[in-house]
């Protein structure tokens, strides 16, 4: 009876306890249970790819992988503490092997307190694979997708990077972050504790929706001549930075643009090359704003007084409101007073002057005389709509983020010597692409355009979900004002004010600038200056506007038609030929062409003995395929390019093609 009455009351404590963890704290035990059974993972959207203008890849998602650590489990790996500790070890010293990873910082991350931990990131098939033979303690590894740019450098500040979960953080990559990110998907599944699926229970899986392709308005081939030109030039002018912009005037699309503060966005980071000691000791802070400065747009995020390529646009209003005409006459003295204003405004020819001179003769000589009487006969009502109508007191709504501000006085600020110094280009702060988008508009037949970086944007099927052509915000100038500006701009280039520029075979316009930088201090400094150049070609049918600057260059002549002209100038004469635009030579040009051009001979039939005579001493010439360093053989030329007879200039090289006859090897059979 004992026993019974002890048993009874055993199974009814059960039934008690059995009852209470059932009804009482069933739910929240079904709660932990479904937790721990079920696991919700992230199906990674592959980001969107982004495209030149022609369809090649520039940025595309790369698949990788992602190391993680669960040190709950490593923890648990052996029988006793001795054991695990041992265990814990020799998985420290193999992942570190393997990933390259200090071992003690491994270690300490595998035996944490934490749950799931993130060991590496982007790592490789073979690295990965590697790790998965290993067959390590809790271990697990995720497939990943990383950004990664084929190019290098190629239009790194344009693209921009992403940040390492994926999101963009500059330039294009963040503008058009929501088209690019596409949205990731779930996989959510049942699993017991050893990660083997249950029979009960449902698997859910919802997929990732990749993201969208954006094509840009660049072209590779031509951003490719501009950063070579750029990095050219900086050289060349031991400058700070060289910057550059190609347009097109009837599109509003940026075709290039480039700077000299390059870097790889595949690690962004990296300083660049002979900045590593510098670097390594700056505060985190200081770090900051030197990848920022690397990483920022210049062309667009920053603004700088364009000097006298604004006389432009005191010509063109000057011209559209009739203030002005072709062949109005000023006369320079080299100084003025502004009423009200105790200090001289000079021209930039002070203490000589220009004298008497005509509208077209003063934009060339870049007078800034002439443009203050212009601007005193517009009047700062008319002035100021003017500026309004080539959307310079706004931003130019580029697809771009972090457009800076153009920086022009408002109207009931803008009395006379404001005016006055704003007419020449002085006082005035405009951001590279504002003066690109400006120039367009006066040569286009006066239609203000918005710029623009991508041209259409794709899905995955490759269909055009949204494309992106000319906008047209408002018409600036009339049609016959924007004529009579091409001719003044070719007048420039065509008499000398811009004459390096000229391209034998093609009507080029163009303005020169040269601005003195603001002071540290206040003022403008004595020395620093940016050198720039804006052209137009061809200028009686506009295909393309270029604009190069030159930032603090470090020449005995610093001025714009020295340092930026023919960077210029080498860049539109490849664009030209890219463009397939034929030249039309003057008699004059094409007496100077004859003058440097020799008749290419026959070599066909020559050997080594007679072929330098046949080339003569105005040409030169290369073997295809090229000899072997201190290769002694026989030939004789079987064909050669350019063909006998052809026209090429003096110093020209001729490609010779031939036929070994005999090498050094063989041996004269008679005695």
């Amino acid at each position: 009876m004992l026993i019974f009455a002890f048993a009874a009351f055993v199974f009814t404590a059960l039934a008690l306890r059995l009852g209470w963890h059932m009804m009482i704290k069933g739910d929240e035990y079904a709660l932990k249970a479904n937790k721990q059974q079920t696991t919700d993972k992230v199906v990674t959207a592959v980001r969107g790819d982004i495209l030149d203008s022609s369809g090649y890849q520039i940025a595309i998602s790369a698949t990788t992988h992602t190391i993680w650590v669960r040190p709950a489990t490593v923890r648990k790996n052996g029988k006793s503490d001795a054991e695990i500790e041992g265990n814990a070890r020799v998985e420290s010293r193999q992942l570190a092997e393997i990933l390259g990873l200090a071992e003690d910082s491994i270690y300490n991350t595998i035996t944490s307190d934490k749950v799931l931990v993130r060991l590496a990131k982007f790592v490789d098939d073979e690295t990965t694979e590697a790790v998965r033979k290993a067959n390590l303690s809790g271990i697990e590894i995720v497939q990943d997708v990383r950004r990664y740019y084929p190019l290098g450098a190629f239009a790194c500040q344009v693209l921009g990077i992403t940040n390492d979960d994926g999101d963009g953080m500059t330039g294009l990559e963040l503008f058009y972050d929501r088209y690019l990110s596409g949205i990731n998907g779930r996989w959510i599944t049942r699993k017991d504790n050893k990660k083997n699926s249950l029979v009960y229970g449902d698997s859910k899986y919802f997929g990732a929706q990749d993201g969208y392709t954006i094509v840009t308005t660049i072209d590779q081939n031509i951003q490719n001549l501009v950063e070579a030109k750029v990095a050219e030039y900086l050289v060349k002018n031991r400058a700070d930075r060289v910057s550059c912009i190609v347009m097109d005037p009837n599109t509003g699309e940026i075709l290039a643009m480039a700077q000299s503060d390059e870097f790889d966005p595949n690690s962004p980071r990296d300083p660049q090359p002979g900045d590593e000691e510098v670097f390594y000791s700056m505060s985190d802070t200081e770090k900051v704003a030197y990848w920022n400065k690397r990483w920022r747009s210049f062309c667009i995020s920053d603004t700088y007084e364009p000097g006298s390529t604004f006389k432009l646009v005191t010509t063109a209003i000057g011209l559209d409101t009739g203030a002005c005409h072709l062949g109005d006459e000023y006369y320079c003295k080299g100084f003025t007073y502004i009423q009200g204003w105790p200090q001289m405004i000079r021209c930039w020819l002070y203490p000589r002057a220009h004298g008497q001179e005509t509208l077209e003769q003063a934009v060339c000589n870049s007078c800034n005389m002439a443009m203050i009487d212009v601007v005193n006969n517009i009047g700062r009502e008319a002035f100021y709509k003017g500026l309004q109508a080539f959307g310079l007191t706004e931003k130019t709504g580029i697809d771009f983020p972090g457009e800076a501000l153009n920086q022009v006085y408002s109207k009931s600020e803008m009395n006379i010597v404001e005016m006055s110094t704003m007419a020449f280009g002085q006082g005035i702060a405009l951001t590279p692409v504002s003066l690109c988008t400006t120039v367009s508009a006066i040569v286009n037949g006066g239609y203000l355009l918005q710029p623009h970086l991508v041209k259409e944007i794709r899905d995955a099927d490759g269909s055009v979900i949204e494309s992106f052509g000319r906008t047209v915000k408002n018409i600036a100038i009339s049609q016959e004002t924007s004529a009579e500006m091409r001719y003044i701009m070719q007048y420039v280039v065509d008499h000398n004010g811009g004459g390096r520029a000229q391209i034998a075979g093609y009507s080029i316009g163009g303005k020169t600038g040269t601005a003195e930088k603001p002071g540290e201090t206040g003022g403008y400094s004595e020395h620093d200056v940016i050198g720039s150049f804006i052209g137009v070609a061809p200028i009686d049918d506009p295909k393309m506007v270029v604009l190069v600057l030159v930032d603090t260059p470090r020449t005995a002549d610093v001025h714009g038609s020295t340092v930026a002209t023919p960077c210029a100038r080498e860049i539109m004469e490849e664009l030209l030929r890219y463009m397939n635009e034929a030249p039309s030579y003057t008699e004059a040009e094409l007496a100077a062409i004859r003058s440097s051009m020799v008749t290419v001979p026959d070599l066909t039939g020559a050997g080594f003995d007679s072929l330098s005579g046949r080339v003569g001493s105005y040409l030169e010439y290369s073997l295809s395929p090229a000899l072997k360093e201190g290769e002694l053989v026989e030939i004789m030329v079987t064909d050669q390019y350019p063909k006998p007879g052809t026209q090429v200039l003096k110093n020209s090289t001729i490609t010779v093609y031939y036929e070994v006859l005999g090498g050094e090897d063989e041996t004269d059979e008679t005695d």
